[in-house]
């Protein structure tokens, strides 16, 4: 069978970015094949290119987001830098920028007065919090997003709220902006009309925040932070083994539940008695739940862990550290 074109061939991105958001944004659209050219700043470029050496001399931020990419060094507040820029915007088919607030309106490069003068355009506006509002003028980091969003609320342990360690709010940001570019492709390819995307942190992560939020909205109290464990599935955690490793185990369904009791605690009796028979009964009784699966896989070292959780039909994983992934087999055998 033939190989297939990428699926973004022939398509031109014009980019005005920096830190995380939009680069990641662009960045999957340069994955599928797009042509992005990336407008840096002429005063070193993408601030995110300073954050630190550690990829070979240049910032892992920066390589993460930014592979694929055409750049090139343009002050837009000179005449000649604008126009510039406005040439590539003309014969392109998406414009994507992440500007502070308000910069990319006084330069004309906002999404609005783009589309009106190039109708095939899609033009994306990515923000921390929206282009109106009352927050619409705050710096917008992801640190600070996450925590706007309540994300930090329901992550941590009890006793300490902590953010994600990616910055969450960025990427939920690009990838809206990447599929709401993907919609209006398709759009544009049935009416030949581009149109505006607008994306905020604030949103994207908010959505991301469904589960809890609704939980809260309409249980009337917010999901506990419980660290690794689940706050309303039992057993759901991770669990020391004897050579020092830590394994992580998910009970989804009461089924499971009697074949891990059977095949794993070696204590089949647990399966039907009522302090721990349901879901909810697990829950309510965690402590003892726990103690019961700590005890049987902390006489096991993790391969031998994972193998009986296997054979017994029970979601598990061996909880890694980046080291691990970068050797992870499963990505090794599909060439990732």
């Amino acid at each position: 069978m033939p190989l297939l074109p990428l699926p973004l061939e022939g398509i031109t991105v014009v980019a005005v970015e920096q830190a995380v958001a939009a680069p990641f944004a662009t960045r999957q659209l340069a994955d599928l094949g797009a042509r992005v050219i990336k407008i840096e700043r002429i005063d070193g470029g993408d601030f995110a290119r300073g954050y630190d050496t550690a990829a070979h001399g240049l910032a892992s931020h920066f390589v993460w987001c930014n592979r694929g990419k055409e750049s090139v060094a343009l002050d837009l507040k000179d005449p000649r830098g604008l126009a510039a820029v406005r040439r590539l915007i003309a014969d392109a088919d998406v414009f994507v920028q992440n500007l502070a607030h308000g910069a990319a309106s006084r330069l004309g490069l906002d999404a609005a007065t783009l589309c009106a003068a190039h109708p095939r355009l899609i033009a994306v506006d990515i923000s921390g919090y929206g282009a109106t509002g009352p927050y619409a003028g705050k710096r917008a980091y992801d640190m600070l997003v996450q925590c706007e969003a309540g994300l930090v609320s329901v992550t941590g342990t009890p006793e300490q709220p902590v953010k994600a360690g990616i910055p969450a709010a960025d990427i939920a940001a690009a990838m809206y902006a990447f599929s709401g570019v993907l919609a209006a492709l398709v759009r544009r390819g049935t009416t030949g009309r581009g149109g505006p995307v607008e994306v905020s942190m604030l949103e994207a992560l908010a959505e991301w925040l469904g589960h809890p939020l609704h939980h809260t909205i309409h249980g009337g109290t917010p999901p506990e932070r419980t660290g690794l464990a689940h706050a309303v599935i039992a057993p759901y955690d991770a669990y020391p083994t004897a050579d020092g490793g830590r394994v992580l185990l998910s009970v989804q369904n009461d089924r499971e539940w009697r074949r891990l009791a059977e095949q794993v605690l070696g204590l089949p009796e647990l399966g039907t008695d009522p302090v721990f028979a349901t879901n909810a009964a697990r829950v309510a009784n965690r402590a003892r739940t726990d103690e019961l699966v700590g005890t049987a896989l902390e006489a096991l070292d993790a391969d031998e862990a994972l193998a009986r959780l296997e054979a017994a039909g029970i979601a598990c994983a061996r909880l890694r550290d980046l080291r691990e992934l970068a050797g992870h087999p499963q990505l090794a055998a599909r060439e990732r």
